[in-house]
């Protein structure tokens, strides 16, 4: 009984923090103090030591020696590596799902991205909760577009990729409002913009068409221009260093 309810309140741990970092509510580098997190989560070391652990096997935390852990970092080099991987296993599965997809498909994808038309964000000044709102409705789109694929390993493969990406989005998405509170403006039209494109209606209204019309062709390029603007984006959002500093340095409270 004593084991069960251990590991209970560890996955009721790892289930927490796992939610706050692919939120960016505990923001990319920022140190994971045991103390702290305590306090916040109201939950005991044992359980935290070990989702963190657990945490640090996928990739979302990093160990620091004789220092505990941080968040893991985003960064270009990784950003574009992740374009890749889902290069390489998003496009097989949606080419998959137009194959095999219905008419139960169909309708899921249609849903999916009316959800989306009608999440009308302003990027410029858009709150945390408005983009959690977009960024579950965006998810929910693309889900629903591989969703006739019968390829159970990369679907696997492809929900590790999308958590891993769901940080460096949501790391994007804060960046112009970041960059505007710190009065820094060198750069900053360009990254809003480039934010505002990647994010608009029309290119996933294109790949929905596409995919609907069963043009194989046409959805492949589409699909991998779509997957190529969050690299954009970051290269307009970086600063001078190749960073976005301001988003790293906040310690989780």
């Amino acid at each position: 009984m004593q084991d069960q309810e251990q590991s209970t309140k560890t996955e009721s741990a790892y289930r927490l923090l796992r939610r706050d970092i692919l939120a960016t509510r505990l923001r990319p580098g920022a140190p994971m103090k045991l103390s702290a997190l305590r306090d916040r989560y109201e939950i005991g070391w044992t359980p935290l030591r070990e989702a963190l652990s657990r945490l640090e096997a996928e990739g979302l935390v990093t160990a620091i020696s004789n220092r505990g852990f941080a968040v893991a970092p985003v960064s270009r080099e990784e950003l574009e590596d992740l374009t890749r991987a889902r290069l390489v296993v998003e496009v097989p599965l949606l080419l998959e799902a137009i194959e095999n997809g219905g008419s139960e498909w169909e309708s899921a994808v249609v849903t999916a991205h009316y959800r989306l038309s009608r999440c009308k964000l302003v990027v410029e000044s858009a709150t945390e909760g408005e983009i959690d709102e977009w960024d579950e409705r965006h998810a929910a789109f693309h889900a629903a577009l591989i969703s006739a694929a019968r390829s159970n390993w990369l679907l696997r493969f492809q929900a590790t990729i999308s958590d891993q990406l769901r940080r460096h989005h949501r790391f994007l998405s804060l960046a112009p409002a970041m960059r505007a509170a710190e009065g820094r403006s060198e750069g900053y039209e360009e990254a809003v913009a480039a934010l505002r494109d990647a994010m608009a209606i029309e290119h996933h209204t294109e790949l929905m068409e596409a995919a609907l019309d069963r043009n194989i062709n046409h959805a492949r390029a589409l699909m991998a221009d779509h997957i190529g603007f969050t690299v954009n984006v970051y290269a307009q959002s970086e600063d001078g260093s190749g960073s976005l500093p301001a988003l790293q340095a906040q310690p989780s409270k």
